[in-house]
Parts: C-alpha cells; sequence; structure tokens
C-alpha cells in the first residue's frame, strides 16, 4: 500500500518509520528544504518539497496511487485545507491531524470523519493510568480473522444498532460520545459524531471503509 504524508513532524516520521518497516510505500511532502534533506538520510522513502495544502502538489504525489493521505502538520488550518483538496483529488482515504477539539464538528460537516485528535486519546490514556486503570491494548487481544474497525457516526446513522446495516459477523462494542465511554445495546441510538468500535471478520473492512469513509 501507498502512504501519502502533509507535514514531517515527529507523529508522521514515527508512522511512517512503521509503514516502511512493514514493506509499505511512503512518500512524505513538507515546507521545510532541511528538513527533508535530513530525513532523506535516515528514511528509505519518497520526499516533496512545498505546500501540501496546495493542489498542483497533491495532484504531482499521483492520488490515483495512494492508499491514505496523512495531514499531519503543525496547524489546523493546513490539515483541513491539505485535506478537502485531497478528498476534491480522489484520494481514497484522508485523515487529517487536528489539535483543537473545536474543529472536529467542522471536519464532520465536511466530511473529514477520519479526524484524529491525538491530545485527546493520550489524554484518555494518562486519565486511566493517573486513576490506576490497567490498561491493555484491545488490538493485543484480536485474533485469527477477527479485527477493530472505528468509525464516526454520520447523521443518517441516527437510529438503534439492530438497526444499523452492518456487514455479517459484525458488532458495535462501546462508543465515545461528548468524551463520554458508553458500552453499546441493541436499543442504543447513535448521534452524529460518535467515535464507534466494532469488532468484525477481516473480510468485512473493506466494505466498511466504504461505507464509513465516503
Amino acid at each position: 500500500m501507498r502512504a501519502m504524508f502533509v507535514g514531517a513532524g515527529s507523529l508522521a516520521v514515527m508512522t511512517a518509520r512503521r509503514l516502511l518497516k512493514r514493506g509499505h510505500e511512503v512518500v512524505m511532502i513538507d515546507c521545510d528544504k532541511a528538513r527533508i534533506d535530513a530525513l532523506a538520510e535516515e528514511l528509505d522513502c519518497g520526499f516533496l518539497h512545498g505546500d501540501g495544502s496546495k493542489p498542483v502538489l497533491l495532484r504531482e504525489a499521483d492520488p490515483s496511487k495512494t492508499d491514505f493521505l496523512f495531514c499531519l502538520t503543525g496547524n489546523d488550518q493546513t490539515n483541513i485545507l491539505a485535506s478537502l483538496a485531497g478528498h476534491s483529488l480522489g484520494y481514497r482515504r484522508v485523515v487529517p491531524k487536528i489539535d483543537d477539539p473545536e474543529f472536529e464538528h467542522l471536519c464532520i460537516e465536511l466530511g473529514l470523519e477520519d479526524a484524529i485528535i491525538p491530545a485527546r486519546t493520550t489524554g484518555r490514556y494518562l486519565a486511566d493510568m493517573f486513576e490506576g486503570r490497567d490498561h491493555m491494548e484491545i488490538i493485543a487481544l484480536v485474533k485469527d480473522a477477527a479485527r477493530v474497525f472505528f468509525f464516526v457516526a454520520h447523521e443518517e446513522d441516527g437510529k438503534p444498532i439492530n438497526e444499523l446495516d452492518l456487514p455479517q459477523d459484525s458488532r458495535v462494542m462501546f462508543l465515545y460520545r461528548d468524551e463520554k465511554f458508553m458500552l453499546s445495546e441493541p436499543e442504543s441510538t447513535f448521534k452524529r459524531g460518535d467515535e464507534v468500535m466494532t469488532i468484525t471478520h477481516s473480510r468485512n473492512i473493506e466494505k466498511l471503509h466504504q461505507r464509513w469513509s465516503a
């Protein structure tokens, strides 16, 4: 698979290293030429110098051959603009990073429902650690053909879970709503913006991506 990164900060570099070790192709875009030159000495990937929010540069990066566009600069507005440009150019999946949670609903309204908020995820982890809770990675418990799939609920998902059109061998496990953890029940009703975790069979992942990444 092929991943494109807008921004070459610590999060982008850490993710790129992992993808490269797993045999994936990586291309990074950054405005800082010195940063690119330094990274080129240690990362075996492609680099483009320039403003990654500009459509002309994103088009040069070949959207049709790219599976993910990660917009991970240190500026929320730049990440949102780059993501919108990526969507319009046909990138298959676009993931913007935002640091200000107030931009989350804007991202959802703009169709950028894969937006991530690293500070919130880290904050949850640290709060759990502070309260002495054991923090076992759920991914470590998933074996064989089982897979974890996260999505953000759309407006049209506002219905009871048992009425949701999920593939066979799929189940909603829990969700976060307004920062609050909620175990799912068959009669639980989604609201737009809910962060939902499902367990599913590996054969369903592509279908789920098509349903909730559009």
